[in-house]
């Protein structure tokens, strides 16, 4: 009696369709379980890959970027800020003629830069170089604001090469504050304000140290290839330019020690600039402020050197002693001058003023016009014929024989 209600394939596997259903079931559910487990590691690392997610986006709104203003105050700056107002630019303006035309014009024939140093009621006053005004027929002073003012000389002097100038006061608004040179130290922080090479940088600051004191530059006033003069200085190391010229050397504390006055420019030559030291120029500014000019010490006498002369004259003409191989030699006495008192005579030959050797012209001013005024006396010891003397001289001013 044959009932077959299973077959006999089935048995043998043991699988059907409900097997093949709970086998894909348990796989589904085995496979969600992997990829919910695997999920947050893909994406801490996907974020880290990348650079995008939600939380980074959230990261990302909280950074602000912000400009940030720094306010640097040093030294330095607070001694521009208190000095550079009273730097001024000066031009040199002449008259130049055009030959095709026979026209003439005013132009700038040169620039430099000034100090306001005093102000009083409506008039302000200005040093300045006396190379910078030197054949000006008018010259005009451009205030730190840019305001241009036309000035006046009040007076200049060739041998400090220093200069006073006068201008309406109604727009200065900072006069200069002087400083003691004497106290400067080699080393020490300066800083140079002026105008190189014109208007078009003016006040510009250049900073560097005290190089030198107390140095001397030979300057032929005249320019005949002869010395005449030695100025002192002080040497630094801060860039001074064409243009520079008569401009503030200024200390850390705002206040000028120095008149910008040279530098050497050789091609071999970096970093040597002059300045007239303030304490030597105060009474050369306060003198042409008053007079016009300065008031120095003279002798009637012109000179010559003893060592330009040949040794036969010296021996033969002179007459001097054989161990006296300089000295200043009187070529013109000047009649009823102070040297014509004293019974000074040609072919004199001066050899020291008061406890002072001389040993030629160059020292013979600089001792007059260093220690001597309008009014002293002095004890002058010369050889005449081979012998020494002594006589007494009192001193009167250049222009009063």
């Amino acid at each position: 009696m044959g009932f077959y209600d299973e077959d006999p394939a089935q048995k043998k596997t043991g699988r059907g369709k409900g097997g093949y259903f709970l086998a894909s079931l348990a796989g589904l559910i085995v496979g969600a379980l992997l990829v919910l487990i695997a999920l947050p590691r893909l994406t801490d690392q996907s974020i880290l890959n990348s650079g995008t997610g939600t939380d980074n986006t959230e990261t990302n709104q909280t950074v602000r970027h912000e400009k940030v203003s720094v306010n640097v105050t040093t030294d330095v700056t607070k001694a521009v800020s208190k000095a550079k107002d009273a730097v001024v630019g000066i031009s040199n303006i002449q008259s130049t003629s055009f030959w095709d035309t026979g026209e003439t014009k005013s132009e700038e024939a040169g620039s430099g830069s000034g100090v306001i140093y005093k102000k009083v009621g409506n008039r302000a006053f200005i040093v300045t170089n006396y190379h910078v005004i030197e054949g000006a027929e008018k010259l005009e002073v451009t205030l730190a604001d840019g305001t241009k003012v036309p000035a006046k000389v009040r007076g200049g002097d060739i041998w400090t090469d220093l200069a006073v100038l006068e201008i309406d006061g109604s727009h200065v608004k900072k006069v200069a504050e002087f400083g003691d040179s004497s106290a400067l130290k080699q080393g020490e922080p300066v800083i140079a304000i002026g105008n190189p090479l014109g208007l078009e940088f003016s006040g510009s600051v250049t900073e560097g140290i005290v190089s030198g004191l107390e140095r001397t530059v030979p300057v032929d006033i005249d320019q005949d290839g002869v010395e005449d003069w030695q100025a002192e200085v002080i040497q630094t190391d801060a860039a001074i330019n064409p243009g520079n010229s008569g401009g503030a050397l200024i200390n850390l504390a705002g206040q000028v020690v120095g008149i910008n006055s040279m530098k050497i420019s050789q091609e071999a030559v970096e970093g040597i600039g002059f300045s007239i030291p303030i304490n030597y120029a105060e009474p050369i500014i306060n003198s042409l402020e008053k007079y016009g000019k300065i008031q120095r010490p003279a002798m009637g006498v012109t000179l010559r050197n003893v060592n330009e002369i040949s040794a036969y004259h010296q021996q033969e003409t002179l007459k001097l002693p054989s161990n006296v191989k300089d000295g200043v030699m009187i070529e013109q006495v000047l009649p009823n001058s102070p040297a014509d008192k004293a019974g000074l005579k040609e072919l004199d030959v001066i050899v020291q003023l008061d406890d002072q050797k001389i040993h030629d012209i160059l020292g013979l001013r600089k001792y007059l016009y260093n220690n001597k005024k309008t009014g002293d006396t002095i004890t002058v010891k010369f050889y005449r014929e081979g012998k020494l003397k002594t006589t007494t001289v009192k001193l009167t001013s250049e222009n009063s024989f």
